[in-house]
Parts: structure tokens; sequence; C-alpha cells
């Protein structure tokens, strides 16, 4: 290596931001199980029911449950491998290098900030459900839904109350998430209980309905827009007190908890109230969960579960985002400013605003805008896991005396497996695939995705040009990752 090449290493050694190691084991469990569930499961349950039919929705749930765990196993067996911040930028440069790199980042980023956006919304409604915001200061119709100002002003003040637990820091963060995921789960069980005790089996049919078209809305709705937060766990990883091998055995742990919860308020739902009353509600498991109990307390009680699983998912979201956008600007790969943490918090202060603002943005196009981001955010994902599915496949070749505390079962067969199901979460999404999962706002929101994502990959590249690739290994891995012979470059 020559001194000039040396120094360049050694100093972005000594310049290397690091987050510092504050989740726990509790915080770690509430944000796996968390960042899955959210507020879909309050809304859409009713809706899988219908469409499917009670056995059907269980089936597509079990089908998205493999097909999640498979891809996964990818993350299991690299997230322990290579413990850093950025999770899919991390697996993906070390696999193909700068631009595969970019492009998985850039992709599950677009997912976390799409979904980070719709919370938001969520939250407006959940609180509107609870005590009826006043339908007043009408601001715009946007897709036949009125925007008033309280619901608005409502919307933002949670997102801003969000960027604020996440400016002051993880241990705040963590402290609330837990909070938050004990009210879900309570409110989740009850429901659970009451719907299958107090409701009638002769609810729950017809156990098949819409035949394969049935099948593959859930399939749509569910894959994997219902999974996505455990791909979070990679990303906080650096901040993990664990160890290395459990971190891997918890990211299967929390898909297959995610697929029970959902198939647990399926169950719920099918049984607790006819099908007609369902089809009717405006929050079906709340107005469900109000059939079962008569009485309204309980659909409120649902409300305050679900706005837990609201503000859990917004945290495992804000989380991965301000992280793959940390870790990105630390490698160089996006301006500085986005790596920038807090001096007394260590809080990714700019990556969070950037992630915040979004979100103010997302609440402006009212309630409609839920199911946009949703289902943008999901193509965004897919993308996402094929980018890691091949990296785990390419370092079983590249890098085989990778330590690995954690091994997924079927080794290489395992990745060839993970590509082929990222694959076909990818068809559901296209113009000509089963589903056609995307609408034209979906498309707009991916395309302008891409075209910033363009611009910025230009101007970085440009900027960063003289940028050694052993000081970008440096960057990214640290001396405890970083690949000796690259160090060298």
């Amino acid at each position: 290596m020559d001194a000039m090449k040396k120094q360049s290493v050694e100093n972005a050694n000594t310049e290397r931001a690091s987050l510092a190691k504050t989740l726990g084991r509790g915080d770690v469990w509430a944000l796996a199980f968390g960042s899955i569930v959210g507020w879909g499961w309050v809304m859409l349950a009713g809706s899988w029911v219908t469409l499917a039919g009670t056995v059907g929705a269980i089936i597509a749930f079990i089908v998205a449950i493999v097909f999640c765990s498979i891809i996964g196993m990818a993350y299991a067996e690299l997230t322990p491998a290579i413990p850093l911040a950025g999770g899919s930028l991390v697996f993906a440069y070390r696999a193909g290098g700068y631009t595969f790199g970019w492009i998985s980042a850039w992709a599950m980023c677009f997912a976390y900030v799409a979904v980070a956006s719709w919370e938001g919304p969520a939250f407006g409604s959940a609180i509107d459900y609870l005590v009826g915001l006043p339908q007043i200061g009408h601001l715009w119709t946007i897709e036949g839904y009125d925007v008033y100002a309280p619901w608005l002003l409502v919307s933002i003040a949670g997102t801003i109350f969000t960027i604020a637990c996440h400016w002051f820091g993880m241990n705040i963060v963590a402290k609330f998430n837990t909070i938050a995921a004990i009210a879900l789960v309570i409110g989740g069980i009850v429901f659970f209980v009451g719907g299958v005790t107090l409701g009638d089996m002769a609810n729950a049919a017809p156990a098949f309905h819409g035949g394969s078209e049935g099948l593959i809305a859930v399939l749509i709705t569910s894959n994997p827009a219902m999974f996505v937060g455990f791909d979070v766990i990679p990303q906080s990883v650096e901040e993990m007190n664990l160890p290395l091998k459990q971190i891997g055995k918890l990211v299967i742990f929390a898909i297959c908890l995610g697929g029970l919860w959902y198939i647990l308020m399926i169950l719920g739902v099918a049984f607790g109230a006819p099908a007609e009353v369902t089809a009717a509600a405006s929050i079906p498991v709340a107005d469900v969960a109000t059939y079962v109990f008569n009485s309204k307390i309980f659909g409120s009680l649902i409300i305050v579960a679900g706005i837990g699983g609201i503000l859990t998912s917004w945290n495992a979201m804000y989380l991965g985002a301000t992280r793959i956008l940390f870790a990105m600007s630390r490698a160089k790969m996006l301006p500085a400013a986005f790596g920038k943490l807090h001096p007394k918090h260590n809080s990714p202060t700019n990556a969070l605003l950037l992630t915040g603002g979004v979100g103010i943005l997302g609440a402006l196009l009212g309630k409609n805008a839920l199911s946009w981001f949703v289902d943008a955010s999901s193509f965004g994902v897919v993308v996402g896991y094929l980018c890691v599915s091949i990296a785990f496949y390419v370092l079983k070749f590249k890098e085989p005396n990778l330590e690995r505390p954690f091994r997924s079962p079927g080794g290489k067969f395992m990745g060839i497996l993970a590509i082929i199901a990222s694959c076909a979460f990818i068809v559901l999404y296209l113009p000509f695939g089963p589903g056609a999962g995307l609408g034209m706002h979906e498309w707009m929101m991916v395309a302008l995705w891409t075209v910033i994502g363009i611009i910025l990959y230009i101007i970085t590249k440009g900027k960063f040009k003289n940028v050694p690739e052993g000081e970008r290994e440096m960057l990214i891995f640290g001396e405890d990752y970083a690949r000796e012979e690259y160090l060298d470059r």
C-alpha cells in the first residue's frame, strides 16, 4: 500500500462515525415484533377474509410466512456476519461493489420512507375514530377524500412527535417503543380471545372465496407489505447489545411471530361478526370488536392497540430510513450532511429531518394516500430483498470463510430459493403480473424516487470520484470487518 492510500485508510478509520450500542434484549424484541405489526391489521384483516375466505386468507399468510422466511434466511445469516448499520447497503456492496450496494440501499430507503409517510395519515384516522375530529376547516379534496384541518394537524403532530423522540436518541425511542408494543399486544389478545369465544363459527363461512383471484389479492396486500420491518433489524444491529448468533434467530422469529399475529387477527374477525358487519365496517377490526363485545369501549381499545402498532412501526421505519441514509453518507455515497450525528444524542439529525419532512408531505395527500404509500413501498422492499438475496448467494462463493455466527440451512440452495422468492414478489407488482399490484399513483412515486436516486448517484459519484476504494472499504466496514486485500486499493 502506497503512503497516500495508507494515510487515507487511516484517516477513514479515525473519522468514521459510529452509533452507540443502546438497545437491550427487551428493546430488541419490542423492535422486532413492533416493526412488522403496525396499523395494517386493524384496517385490512376484514378485507382479507372477504377477499379469500377465512381458510383462504390463512393459507395466503402461511405462504407469506414461508416466502418471507426464505428471504429472511439471507438476512439472518448476513446480519450477524457483518453487524453494521446499513443492512442491505453493507451486504450488497460486499457482494457486488458500489453500484449494486447503492441500488439496494436506495430501494430499501424508499420503502422505509414511504411506510413512515403513511403512518401520519393512519395516526390521524385512528384519533378521528377515538374522539371524532370535527370536520371543519376544509382544505382540499384528493381522490374523493376531503382533508380537514383538524385531521391534518393531528397527523402532522404525530409525525413531529416521532421526529422528536428519535432526535433525543435511541434510549427514548426504545422506552417508548416498548410501551407501545405492550399496548399493541394487550389489545390484540383481547380481540382474538373475544372473537373466537364470543363469536360464532358460522360467521367464518365460507372457508374459501374468490378462488385464485381472491388468494392472489390477499397475497399482494400481505406480501411483503405486512412483513416489512424484519429488515430493520440489520439496519439497527450496530446499536444492539445481543450475542450475534441470537440476532440471526431473531430475524426468523420476528417473521413467524408477525405471521402468527395476522392469522390470529383473521380468526378473530372471521368468528367475531357476520360478513355483512365486516363488509360495512369503516375500521374493520375495531368495528368487529364493538360488535363482539357489544360495547364501543372495546372498539376504542382496538384503536389504542392499533395506535401502539402505528408507533412501533413508525419508530422502525424511521430507524430503517435514517440508518441507511447515515450509512450511505458515512460511505461517501450520499452528501456528508446525511451522516451528521447529534453531538449529545448521537442521532442522525439531517437524515431524520428528511424522513420526517417527507412524512409531513405524505399527510397533506389525505387518507386515500395510505394505500398508495403501502403499495409503492412494497415494490421498493422486494427490489431490496432481491439485492440482499443475490448478495447472500454471491458471498457463499466469494467469501466462504467469512465468519457466520448464524448459518442458514440449505447453504447455497437457500440463496437460490431466496432469489426465486424475491423475483416472485416482484412479478406480483408488475403491470403484466397476475396481480398488477401497482396503479398509476404508486408508479409515479416509484418513478420520482428513481429519478431522485439517479440524480444523487451522479452527483455523489462525481463528487467523491477520487475516494480510494480502500478508504471506502474502511468507511463502510470499519477495522473489524474491512477486507485487508481491499485496503490496498
